[in-house]
């Protein structure tokens, strides 16, 4: 993998931090329930991402995540950080209307706090590698100042009409 400020993709997005919902939905094609960011709040282009994920009891998960004490499953928490990454990636690409990011990996994931129902999720999202088609990149969700939780990820960008990597 190359140094991501080798990356020679060009610079075809017109968005600048801070982000909205709505601005987020016309890049990613994840939506309710499945749409886990609400907002970006800063972008460093190519190299590293901010987000938001405001955590309501009405995410569809707390309901057998788990009565009576709802926690947000790990799993969730990743995708959110592999969102943010994803975001990262197209608001670089061009044509990102015709892309799709694929989580392919996950490697040192580790939970550290439970995320409830109130909490805020701080996802910070930093490069560490990229090529063309495939990066990887060092995710951590902060609570306030707490680090809730931590993972490197890997992903692969194909095109909308391309069939998903194995393992997606």
């Amino acid at each position: 993998m190359t140094d991501p400020a080798s990356h020679s993709a060009p610079s075809a997005a017109p968005f600048a931090a801070p982000l909205d919902i709505l601005a987020i939905q016309r890049l990613l094609p994840h939506r309710y329930p499945f749409l886990l960011l609400d907002r970006i709040t800063a972008v460093e282009p190519r190299r590293h991402i901010t987000a938001i994920k405001n955590v309501s009891v009405n995410e569809p998960f707390f309901q057998g995540h788990f009565p009576g004490q709802p926690i947000m499953p790990g799993v969730m928490v990743l995708e959110a950080m592999a969102q943010a990454g994803a975001l990262l990636i197209m608001l670089e690409a061009a044509a990102p209307e015709s892309k799709l990011i694929f989580f392919t990996g996950v490697d040192q994931g580790r939970f550290r706090r439970p995320v409830v129902p109130g909490d805020q999720l701080r996802i910070e999202v930093e490069v560490l590698a990229w090529r063309s088609s495939h990066g990887k990149m060092q995710g951590q969700a902060f609570v306030g100042d707490r680090l809730a939780a931590e993972a490197v990820l890997s992903c692969h960008v194909a095109e909308r009409a391309s069939a998903a990597p194995a393992g997606s």
